[in-house]
């Protein structure tokens, strides 16, 4: 079975750029999460983890401004299903995103936090402050990336390349960009833990040209 194009037109290709520089802060989104066996309780419990919690924050210099957080949520609590279900209390939680530029202090900051009340750390995430402006260079890079591929194709085909007649973002976050990368995008991507390497942003745009002879 051979396939075929119904509608050629010209060449369509994938770029993608990607910029990497050293973090300049983090967000730590803490959890508390309580289970007690009476909603009193169990608010009472959350409430002095959650008292604990900030007052931890504003000993590492930590400013409310860069604290956001929800209110506490209740809800029951059961273990199993049908008539064997078993209330095994209520289940008090609230959880915050915390940023800090104290890069050094991290760990020490994760372990006061948890020793306050957090029962668990959801997400460690390094980022930067101008990711704009890095995202724009990364779309260039994409560009420049995007009309080499197209280049090489037209030089094999033995055919001229004309100009751009359509330019498709592709964003970074999506699938379609994994997927896209998947294909022959190349490049990785950064993952937050506790000991940084470098922030990754990329970026990604499918180019189209037309063709001569």
């Amino acid at each position: 079975m051979t396939e075929s194009i119904t509608k050629p037109w010209g060449l369509s290709v994938f770029g993608a750029g990607s910029v990497r520089v050293e973090p300049q802060l983090v967000r730590v989104k803490p959890t508390v999460d309580v289970l007690e066996p009476s909603a009193d309780k169990a608010f009472q419990r959350a409430g002095l983890a959650v008292s604990q919690l900030r007052q931890v924050l504003r000993g590492h210099g930590i400013p409310d401004a860069s604290v956001s957080g929800s209110r506490l949520r209740l809800s029951s609590e059961y273990d199993g299903y049908g008539s064997g279900r078993k209330f095994l209390g209520y289940r008090c939680q609230a959880s915050y995103s915390v940023e800090t530029e104290a890069l050094d202090d991290l760990q020490q900051l994760i372990v006061d936090v948890v020793v306050a009340g957090a029962e668990r750390i959801d997400s460690v995430e390094f980022d930067v402050h101008n990711k704009p402006a890095l995202r724009d260079e990364a779309r260039r890079k994409a560009v420049a990336a995007a009309r080499r591929k197209a280049e090489v194709y037209a030089e094999a085909a033995g055919v001229t390349l004309g100009t751009v007649l359509h330019i498709q973002d592709v964003d970074a976050e999506s699938r379609e960009f994994s997927n896209y990368r998947g294909h022959g995008g190349g490049g990785g991507s950064s993952a937050g833990d506790l000991a940084p390497g470098m922030v990754e942003v990329s970026a990604g745009v499918v180019l189209g040209f037309s063709l001569g002879r």
